[in-house]
């Protein structure tokens, strides 16, 4: 599988979450419903770790992506926590875009962090991604 198809279907199963989400948690505290969801995740998650044999591995994970890997994980609850509140109080339809601004935000920070490069392919991208996110959430 190559990585646009991934990260497609990443997207598509995205979309999903989030309606799917949204009808979930009527009547339930966001946070419950966050928890709930990461506890399916971590399943799941390490259902595919032991079923592909990669639990061998563990023990070759250094401490820099240990310690990288929980800021991510710390980095991804506080995400999911926010969203899923948002998405509670908020329509679907304008709290999802504003969330994806993380794509700008991911640009940003891969050119500052990352050293990746920044082309006008990379800012007009950018910039169209950040226009039809003002002009939902407006």
């Amino acid at each position: 599988m190559t990585w646009f198809l991934s990260a497609l279907l990443g997207a598509f199963f995205a979309a999903c979450t989030s309606i799917l989400a949204k009808i979930g948690m009527e009547n339930v505290n966001s946070n419950l419903a966050t928890a709930l969801r990461t506890a399916v995740v971590l399943v799941m998650a390490w259902l595919i770790v032991f079923a592909t044999g990669k639990h061998h591995e563990i023990g070759q994970i250094t401490g820099k992506s240990w310690l990288f890997l929980v800021l991510s994980g710390i980095a991804t609850g506080l995400s999911w926590i926010c969203f899923f509140y948002a998405l509670q109080i908020g329509d679907a339809s304008k709290v999802v875009p504003v969330d994806k601004f993380s794509v700008v935000i991911t640009m940003i920070l891969a050119f500052v962090i990352l050293k990746e490069p920044l082309t006008l392919k990379t800012v007009l991208g950018g910039l169209a991604i950040t226009l039809g996110t003002l002009i939902l959430a407006l």
